[in-house]
């Protein structure tokens, strides 16, 4: 059986492509709402955890002075470079390296963030402790990713292991806010948005186990009207549509 780290290489790998062309990765919106929330500026040194394709990356580095940008998957890291090149952006630099064990040293950072990264995390508060740990005193911690309410976890978890074998486990909102409590961080912001998907759109950029597309795309459709997902399954002429909920939390590191 494939462990952990080498499914998320797997899928990973064949997702590095098609992820940044899913239109809710690259939404403006959100990555402008993203950079208010981080207050980014010129003095900012940032670190972007689990940068995948280096969207926030290069949505980061126009602002501020430098973005380092980490990965475990060299297919991911190769379509940031490509992306920043395209850019011309050269205050940008890419390395290979787990959230669980960042090679920097304390206080490095004083931007320190993670994009809807940590649902694929088997142990996030790990995760969380090192993004704390290199983010400098004074410096913030930002968190992105899909949370929902408590009674929808469980069938949304069921349906995006379906989906990508990757996922782990999506939290709640509270489980989020535990996640921080109790952590070196204090004066925690909030923010939400939705990113609309169509699901073939987002099929096309997903590489399930073989066999459950059809029992995937009946999941969705048995939903519809009813949100048992928390994703708002609904019907857009013949396409199923979703949206996905996501919270933005930002909190100062102590000191």
């Amino acid at each position: 059986m494939a462990t952990h780290k080498e499914t998320i290489l797997d899928q990973f790998s064949r997702q590095a492509v098609p992820f940044g062309q899913v239109p809710g990765h690259t939404n403006e919106e959100s990555l402008q709402l993203l950079l208010e929330m981080a207050e980014a500026s010129a003095q900012d040194k940032v670190l972007d955890v689990a940068c995948g394709p280096g969207i926030v990356a290069c949505a980061f580095a126009p602002i501020v002075e430098h973005v380092t940008g980490i990965d475990i998957t060299p297919a991911m890291l190769e379509q940031a470079q490509a992306l920043a090149h395209q850019r011309g952006l050269r205050n940008v630099s890419w390395q290979e390296a787990e959230g669980e064990k960042l090679p920097f040293t304390e206080g490095s950072f004083s931007i320190v963030i993670s994009r809807y990264a940590f649902h694929h995390c088997v142990d996030p508060k790990a995760v969380l402790s090192e993004m704390i740990r290199v983010c400098r005193p004074g410096g913030k911690v930002v968190i992105a990713d899909v949370a929902l309410p408590s009674t929808k976890v469980n069938a949304y978890d069921h349906l995006e292991k379906l989906r990508d074998p990757s996922h782990t486990h999506a939290l709640s909102n509270e489980e989020l806010r535990s996640l921080v409590s109790g952590s070196d961080l204090r004066d925690i912001r909030l923010a939400f948005y939705k990113v609309g998907i169509e699901l073939e759109q987002q099929m096309a950029a997903s590489f399930p186990n073989p066999g459950n597309e059809a029992r995937i795309r009946q999941i969705f459709n048995d939903d519809i009207g009813i949100d048992d997902l928390g994703i708002n399954a609904h019907l857009v002429g013949n396409e199923t549509h979703y949206e996905a909920p996501i919270t933005i939390l930002v909190a100062q590191k102590s000191g």
